[in-house]
Order: C-alpha cells, then sequence, then structure tokens
C-alpha cells in the first residue's frame, strides 16, 4: 500500500548539463521503494500543448524568437503544467519532481536575456497561481563544466544550450541569488560533487521535508509566506 500525505512538490534546477534529471530520476526511484506515489514530469512540457511549446523554443529551425516571445512561450507551458498535472498530483498527495520551474524562466528570460528578473517572476506567478515548490534543489554547475556534459559524445545543443558562455554565467549567478534570497526552501549543491554524493546529500534533506509537516500550496508568492505557505 502507498504512503499517502499532503502533496510535496520539488523542483530541480541549475544551468544545462548540471545533473538535474539524473537526480531526480535516482530521488524518484529511492522515494518508489519506500511505497510514495512519484510524479516525475519537466518543463517546458510535462502536457501535450507543453511538449509542442518546448519544441518550438528549444529546436533550432523556427525562426528568430524574441526575448518576450519566449518568455511567453515558457510561462504558458508552465500554465498548463501547473493547472494541469502538478496541482491535481498534490491533490492526491502524490510528491512531485519537476525538472525546471519558475526559476528557470527567471534565470534565463530574466537574467539571461536581460527582461529583469522581477518582471519574469511576476509574469510567472501569475501564470501558477502562486504555486511555489515546498523545496528546490539548485545544482550548480560551471558554465564551462556544463558544456563540456552537453556536448559529450554525439549530444547537440539546443537553442539555449548553444548560447555563449557569458549568458550561461548570468543565468549561474541569478540561481545563487534566488537561493541566497530564500535559503530555508533551497538546497545548494556544487554539481561536480560525485554522483552518489549529490545523490546522498538530497535524499537526507527530502527525508527532513517529508518528516515535517506540509505547508499549503495554494498560498500566492508574496501573500505573507516565502511562497510554499511555509
Amino acid at each position: 500500500m502507498s504512503k499517502q500525505r499532503a502533496g510535496v512538490f520539488i523542483a530541480f534546477e541549475g544551468g544545462d548539463g548540471a545533473g538535474k534529471s539524473t537526480q531526480a530520476g535516482r530521488l524518484a526511484a529511492e522515494l518508489e521503494t519506500r511505497g510514495y506515489t512519484v510524479r516525475r514530469t519537466r518543463e517546458p512540457g510535462g502536457t501535450p500543448v507543453g511538449e509542442k511549446l518546448r519544441s518550438l523554443v528549444l529546436d533550432h529551425g523556427n525562426g528568430e524568437i524574441d526575448a518576450h516571445t519566449e518568455a511567453l512561450i515558457f510561462a504558458a507551458s508552465r500554465a498548463a503544467h501547473a493547472s494541469q498535472v502538478i496541482r491535481p498530483a498534490l491533490g492526491r498527495g502524490e510528491i512531485v519532481l519537476t525538472d525546471r520551474y519558475i526559476d528557470s524562466s527567471v534565470a534565463y528570460q530574466g537574467a539571461g536575456r536581460g527582461l529583469g528578473q522581477d518582471a519574469v517572476k511576476s509574469l510567472n506567478d501569475w501564470a501558477t497561481s502562486g504555486l511555489q515548490p515546498h523545496l528546490t534543489v539548485l545544482l550548480d554547475v560551471d558554465p564551462r563544466l556544463g558544456r563540456s556534459r552537453r556536448t559529450a559524445g554525439e549530444a547537440a545543443e539546443d537553442r539555449l544550450e548553444s548560447e555563449a558562455d557569458d549568458f550561461h554565467a548570468r543565468i549561474r549567478k541569478a540561481f545563487l541569488d534566488l537561493a541566497a534570497s530564500r535559503p530555508g526552501s533551497y538546497l545548494v549543491l556544487p554539481a561536480d560533487l560525485p554522483v552518489d554524493e549529490l545523490t546522498a546529500r538530497i535524499l537526507a534533506r527530502v527525508d527532513v521535508l517529508l518528516a515535517a509537516p506540509v505547508p499549503s500550496f495554494t498560498v500566492p508568492a508574496g501573500h505573507g509566506t516565502d511562497g510554499a505557505g511555509s
């Protein structure tokens, strides 16, 4: 029988090549062996419309996509993701693990594209009706390491991955600034740690989260809480 409780929302963030998907998969596997119901998902994507938008905004060959259009595409995908996938799963008491969430737009479009972090955050808070993770795992990766991982073997970089190193440096700083602004809601780990050590440290932090009463996930950011209802 599955263990069920209030839904828990965990986001994995970091630059391209940080190892988010690997660690989310490892965490999901461990939690499932313990009897939890886990929903793994990703952004952009997670829904049929989100996956179409993912291809549009990340694949090469779709023509020019200016910064504002890019930000709105990500926000549209996230709106569907929050409404159709994340909130229903939390309502069923599941543990939701997402590979990227709002912080990625704040970092990539807000800082990387220069649209302004506050403006992009406000757009995405509106798109998700204020839905924020209980915990964000930030894997901090040096842009040069990230690129070497992305281009290993025959892998090809997508539209955003192929941007210059200074773009990825701005993104890295934005992620770290976001974590520093609400340290209680983040676990920041160097992405170059051994894979097993990263897994162990993430699991230890998640165990603390699961042992505590889970706060509401419905309170919008800036309404008297840190955005996660805690």
